[in-house]
């Protein structure tokens, strides 16, 4: 612990502390019911993202609502209703705005919580963390940005292809809602024309439970906590009855495993598992050196290995691999010995000296280091802020999020590409004139990961809001400029980083136009 004190300044141990505790800050219960303007109930024709077609997985049909069974599962509602407690209405409202959003707001505080790095022990190396040991220091994962995007991603695609499965059983088993069957059940949240069988709620649970106990796997008590939560929610409010629930879950979770099986063979699992030797950094330094550059070398105390250097050859979701190198990957960024190179070193060495309150304000609005959501859990929190006031269904609020986080899943993979590339070094690495104002991430300049998130979320999300493009764009361009402005980026970094993005992007607008949703 001593060994901490001299490494981190106390501010990111009380974060530690924090980020240990199980108790996560609860969320806010004020957001709207989930009460959509079109109901989207053609969903289940739309094209899912890993299934083959929204029938891939059997769902059996219902026992009649003239069964005994029926009849006790409706008493149950009754009974849950007649014995309500005040925390049980807060449940209600909690989760009542929609499974989607609520899910995707715990899985920003897991990252959040998990977002740390690990501390070098006493031989000066700094250990991996273990996903088949989570609770043993340093906790697994490490939620750094490209492990959270990929996180976000997988979640969401299979909320999306869960939804679309269960919109399409929807209409072969037209069960009508159990408010309908009996009208002493008092409706706690906003009525669904929609038909009831299976819950889309329910599909949501078992999509989300299963890949986060992949993600987060010493989360598992606190996730099935949430969805134990979620579960009798619904049951309180007379949205559903049980075998609703059931079935919905049982189909989330087969859509899950799907998941998982293309999480284990996406290459995550080695570029995760690199380990501290010098072989795999001592390479990419000599083939910078080779073609007569720079290359960045960690400014940590002992030296850092460099951050996923494999990442960039992670499977995509939107292209195939072959696209991340031939049609994305960018030119090589100004030689550390051209002119070019000097002028924007010069540009990042004014910021360094020369910071204005308004800079500084940019630098820290977009921040998102340590504890933090990473850049793209704040993009999935601006999405958010976003998508409430338009009264959403809950298929087009999982579509949404999906095509957002494949794109900054997508442009994590295309900007560590770029970076392990050309490992191109830090402006405070050749320059120690150049004092950063904010964290210097330990892997190397070319190309900005904010910006190339940024690019990417902005494109997508000016599309699908398309009121809004302007702000979204401002947005981007804000985020990328605060790169410059805190001193760890050169502007071709964060240019080149945006064009990226935009690439990233226009492909899920590509999958937009053509997924049947629109």
């Amino acid at each position: 612990m001593k060994q901490f004190f001299t490494r981190y300044p106390i501010a990111v141990f009380i974060l530690l502390l924090s980020a240990c505790n199980k108790d996560f800050i609860e969320q806010n219960v004020l957001t709207p019911t989930l009460n959509p303007t079109i109901n989207d109930a053609n969903g289940g024709n739309w094209v899912p993202i890993h299934l083959s077609t929204a029938s891939e997985i059997t769902v059996l049909p219902p026992i009649a609502k003239t069964a005994p069974d029926y009849t006790a599962q409706i008493n149950e509602i009754k009974g849950w209703q007649k014995n309500m407690s005040d925390d049980d209405r807060k449940l209600v409202k909690y989760w009542s705005a929609g499974g989607v959003l609520r899910w995707n707001e715990i899985m920003r505080e897991l990252v959040a919580k998990y977002n740390l790095p690990p501390v070098q022990d006493v031989s000066g190396t700094y250990p991996i963390p273990n996903a088949n040991n989570p609770l043993a220091y340093p906790f697994f994962p490490f939620s750094n940005p490209p492990y959270a995007a990929r996180a976000y991603a997988y979640v969401s695609a299979a909320q999306y292809d869960a939804l679309v499965a269960a919109y399409h059983y929807k209409t072969v088993y037209k069960r009508e809602a159990p408010y309908l069957a009996d009208l002493n059940i008092n409706v706690l949240v906003s009525k669904s024309s929609l038909y009831s069988y299976p819950s889309e709620d329910a599909a949501v649970i078992g999509a989300s439970v299963e890949l986060l106990k992949l993600l987060f796997p010493g989360e598992q008590a606190y996730i099935q906590k949430k969805a134990e939560e979620h579960r009798r929610a619904r049951l309180i409010a007379g949205a559903n009855v049980r075998d609703e629930m059931e079935a919905g879950e049982a189909l989330g979770r087969a859509v899950a495993l799907k998941y998982v099986q293309r999480a284990r063979t996406d290459r995550t699992g080695a570029a995760l598992g690199i380990t501290n030797g010098v072989d795999i950094w001592k390479e990419l330094e000599t083939g910078a050196i080779q073609k007569g550059e720079t290359p960045w070398i960690s400014q940590d105390s002992p030296r850092r290995p460099p951050m996923l250097p494999y990442f960039g050859r992670v499977r995509p979701f939107l292209f195939d691999e072959l696209t991340v190198v031939t049609k994305i990957r960018p030119p090589a960024p100004p030689s550390v010995k051209s002119e070019a190179f000097k002028k924007e070193l010069e540009e990042v060495l004014y910021f360094s000296q020369n910071p204005t309150r308004e800079r500084v304000k940019i630098v820290h609005r977009w921040g998102d280091g340590v504890g933090t959501y990473t850049p793209p859990g704040h993009w999935n929190a601006i999405a958010a802020e976003h998508m409430i006031p338009l009264n959403l269904s809950e298929i087009r609020w999982a579509r949404n999020l999906a095509l957002l986080n494949m794109s900054l899943m997508d442009a994590a993979i295309v900007c560590w590409d770029a970076k392990y590339t050309y490992y191109n070094p830090r402006p405070s690495q050749v320059d120690p004139k150049i004092k950063t104002h904010t964290g210097l991430p330990n892997f190397p300049a070319y190309t900005s990961g904010h910006s190339t998130f940024s690019g990417a979320a902005a494109t997508i999300l000016a599309h699908l809001i398309p009121e809004k493009a302007n702000l979204f764009n401002d947005m981007a361009l804000e985020a990328s400029m605060s790169r410059i402005y805190g001193a760890i980026h050169y502007r071709s970094d964060c240019e080149v980083g945006l064009e990226m993005g935009k690439k990233v992007g226009n492909y899920a607008i590509q999958r937009a136009q053509n997924d049947g949703a629109n």
